[in-house]
C-alpha cells in the first residue's frame, strides 16, 4: 500500500506544469536574441549606412577582396578603378568596406 500511494501525483502541482514547460524555451529564445540576432542585425544596419554614405574618392575593399576607389556613384552601381586605367562596374552591395 505504501508503494501505490508514493507514485500518486502530486496534489494541487498538475495547473502549472504546462506554461513552466516553455520557460527554458523562452529562456533559451531571449538568450539567442541578444547574443545572435540583435547583434547580427546592428551589423546589418551599420552596413547599409556605410553603402549608403559611399562617394566618390573613397578607398573601399569588395566583398572579392579587391581594393580599389570610386570613381563614378550611380543609384545603384559604382565604379571603381582597381588599378591605372583599370576601372569595373560594381553593384553597391558588394562592398565590404572602407579603408
Amino acid at each position: 500500500m505504501n508503494v501505490a500511494y508514493a507514485m500518486a501525483p502530486a496534489q494541487g502541482g498538475g495547473e502549472g506544469g504546462g506554461f513552466f514547460a516553455f520557460v527554458p524555451l523562452l529562456l533559451m529564445f531571449v538568450i539567442f536574441y541578444f547574443l545572435l540576432i540583435r547583434p547580427q542585425q546592428k551589423k546589418a544596419k551599420e552596413h547599409q549606412a556605410m553603402i549608403e554614405a559611399l562617394k566618390k574618392g573613397d578607398k573601399i575593399i569588395t566583398s572579392g577582396g579587391i581594393y580599389g576607389t570610386i570613381t563614378k556613384v550611380e543609384d545603384n552601381d559604382l565604379q571603381v578603378e582597381i588599378a591605372d586605367n583599370v576601372r569595373i562596374k560594381m553593384i553597391r552591395s558588394n562592398i565590404a568596406g572602407k579603408m
